[in-house]
């Protein structure tokens, strides 16, 4: 117990934690909307584009890359999700074409012009997370916060038309609700959770974010809003007990997380044997 606490005496103890948590909470509170829309992979297509724009941003040495790389996301986050609704391209074939894409065209851009001397370092940390999340300074914990809050405030304070979209979007289409522009409001969340969550887990991962917790509190509740609740319960203790166990371990902090989340779903599972036993 007493090293346990004594890893809050460490400042970047409390700003992972702090930022870790946040961003857990962002991603399964869209995570429930995603999965019940089947758009679970929207992650891994959205991450890949951020790898492809956080690349040109690298080559191009630009001093802040989330101005750059936000817009890029924003923007593949529209295209999926109003592809959802073509005849031509459906939502889970264009996941595939911008995550294969993305991830190939970011790669041979660091490859051909990146100057580092450890491109294989680089493209692994970007993928599967990186120890940036415990060397984050003040100002970069502050943003994280900020992003972190608007996503919050914004689901929040359009909950009931994302829940009229996530279980009927032709009747809110009917109804009158402007549900293209709701779409790219969700695009646009979804993209800085996305964003956010890079520095936590790397690009291979976040959809583990979004899917574990979702389908962990969907095996136990079946009402919505108890769904979403228990979702972000869920993915803050699973946030929370993988840095410090990975700061204990010494293990990456991003694959730690993800291990908890399928321990829990795991014992969630069993659990709903169980009682049906």
């Amino acid at each position: 117990m007493e090293n346990f606490l004594s890893y809050f005496h460490y400042s970047f103890v409390i700003y992972a934690l702090i930022t870790g948590v946040l961003i857990s909470l962002c991603s399964s509170l869209l995570g429930v909307t995603l999965v019940l829309r089947r758009f679970s992979y929207i992650g891994d297509g959205l991450s890949h584009a951020a790898f492809g724009a956080l690349a040109i941003a690298t080559v191009l040495k630009l001093t802040n890359t989330m101005f750059f790389v936000l817009p890029v996301t924003v923007a593949a986050a529209i295209i999926i999700l109003c592809a959802k609704d073509s005849a031509k391209v459906k939502g889970d074939a264009s996941v595939a074409m911008i995550s294969s894409g993305a991830l190939a065209f970011g790669y041979i851009i660091m490859n051909v012009f990146g100057a580092s001397s450890n491109l294989s370092g680089d493209v692994c940390s970007t993928l599967f997370g990186s120890t940036s999340i415990l060397t984050l300074t003040r100002a970069e914990v502050a943003l994280s916060v900020v992003l972190s809050i608007t996503v919050v405030a914004l689901y929040v304070l359009f909950y009931n038309r994302i829940f009229a979209m996530t279980f009927d979007g032709d009747f809110a289409r009917a109804s009158g609700m402007k549900t293209q522009i709701y779409n790219i409001g969700i695009a646009a969340v979804i993209a800085i959770t996305i964003v956010l969550a890079m520095n936590l887990v790397g690009t291979l991962l976040i959809s583990a974010l979004i899917i574990f917790p979702a389908v962990s509190a969907m095996s136990v509740f079946k009402n919505f809003r108890a769904v979403t609740i228990a979702a972000c319960a869920i993915s803050v203790f699973c946030a929370f007990t993988g840095i410090i166990v990975s700061i204990a371990a010494s293990t990456p902090v991003g694959s730690t997380i993800v291990v908890v989340d399928v321990i829990v779903f795991a014992f969630f599972s069993i659990a709903k044997r169980c009682s049906r036993a």
